[in-house]
């Protein structure tokens, strides 16, 4: 038994066998195969002629998502650290919104969900180097974590202080600055440069102010983009596989490691050669 559960853990969870890649090949042909399903019947000419065979092909589809998870689940060695892994709870989110709308209507439309799996394709044809790159991101981006979050923190005092200020100004002459949260929002879409124009000041010390705060927009934006890029050279150094961990299918180690970096597990059969 432990041999066949091995057997199946390679087809479904690596890539570096013939059996694995047209696995997962597969598996991606079926997903793209659903969301189109899922998109078409949100058409109402589509649903109206062809309703009931769409109903079939996103049951199968489901049915055959739920085989394939309830696999990774009995042939993994740690099953909870997959379960609760990205992977592990997209997969889950693959099927079971078509189970909920037994009971909630509309809620399959959130099957669309499957097509976030498609990120298997970097594993499966061993596109090492966007598996790097994708890694490099994800690590900058945990790394930048507490500078991001002092960052957006202070940009939304910004907004309030603003949002109110402009408030005072425009308040009594302009009815859409008739509340500071109105005006709040005003200086949500005027700060981050979008300016839909469906708010805008008359006075010309509004008009002043907001010309402030659209110049400190473009500085704004460009503060995250310098935290995220410090990181992402200072992770650059490192290089990633397409190896997964036999106990918890951890992905994204370092060429090196022999380790899993989350339960420790060692890896069976390191990959034997990086694409360039």
């Amino acid at each position: 038994m432990s041999e066949l559960k091995e057997r199946v853990r390679s087809v479904i969870f690596e890539a570096n066998t013939l059996a694995g890649k047209v696995f997962d090949v597969v598996l991606i042909i079926c997903i793209l195969l659903s969301i189109a399903a899922v998109l078409l019947d949100s058409v109402t000419s589509m649903n109206e002629r062809y309703g009931r065979l769409l109903l079939v092909a996103e049951w199968t589809f489901t049915i055959i998502f739920t085989i394939e998870y309830l696999l990774r689940l009995w042939s993994i060695q740690n099953t909870w650290l997959y379960a609760r892994s990205f992977y592990g709870v997209i997969d889950l989110l693959g099927s079971l919104p078509t189970y909920l709308s037994i009971w909630f209507a509309d809620a399959h439309y959130f099957l669309v969900l499957r097509i976030v799996r498609v990120l298997r394709v970097f594993r499966i044809f061993r596109m090492v180097r966007y598996v790097g790159e994708g890694e490099l991101i994800a690590q900058a981006l945990v790394a930048s974590r507490r500078k991001i979050t002092v960052f957006l923190c202070s940009v939304f005092a910004l907004v309030l202080v603003f949002g109110s200020l402009m408030y005072l100004v425009e308040g009594g002459t302009n009815p859409q600055f008739s509340s500071i949260p109105q005006s709040v929002y005003w200086a949500v879409t005027t700060m981050t440069t979008v300016g839909y124009g469906d708010v805008a000041p008359v006075t010309g010390l509004g008009r002043a102010l907001a010309a402030i705060i659209m110049i400190m927009g473009y500085g704004i934006i460009a503060v995250p983009t310098g935290i995220v890029t410090l990181e992402l050279n200072e992770a650059h150094r490192k290089q990633a596989n397409t190896k997964i961990c036999p106990n918890c299918s951890a992905e994204g180690h370092s060429y090196e490691a022999s380790f899993c970096w989350r339960c420790g597990s060692a890896l069976f059969g390191r990959t034997e050669s990086v694409d360039s």
